[in-house]
Parts: C-alpha cells; sequence; structure tokens
C-alpha cells in the first residue's frame, strides 16, 4: 500500500500562503505597506516551500 501522507513542507507552505494572504490584507486595510510586503514576502515563501514539498511527494512515489 502507497504511502498517501503529504510532505510536511507542503502543509507548512500552505499555512504559510494563507498567513501572508491574510497579513497582505491587514496591511492594506490599515494602510501599512511594512505588514502587506510582510504578508506578500510570507505568501512567496509558502509557495516555495509548498512547491519544495510537492517535489519531495512527487519523488517517494517513484
Amino acid at each position: 500500500m502507497e504511502d498517501k501522507i503529504m510532505d510536511k513542507d507542503r502543509v507548512v507552505g500552505s499555512a504559510k500562503v494563507v498567513k501572508g494572504k491574510i497579513k497582505e490584507a491587514a496591511g492594506k486595510m490599515l494602510g501599512d505597506a511594512k505588514l502587506e510586503a510582510e504578508g506578500k514576502a510570507d505568501e512567496i515563501q509558502g509557495k516555495v516551500q509548498n512547491a519544495a514539498g510537492g517535489v519531495k511527494d512527487a519523488l517517494k512515489g517513484e
């Protein structure tokens, strides 16, 4: 039976994307450019981490 558990990087990366989107939206609403920029950075980091986890998952499947 194949192991279908996602790599932890995908889970953590997805959480960072959500956190980043929330921070970015809050920064826009509050007019806080720094918070908005931090949110965008968190989102990008999360996407990269999620992609890395996807590669690990693909390698596990082979």
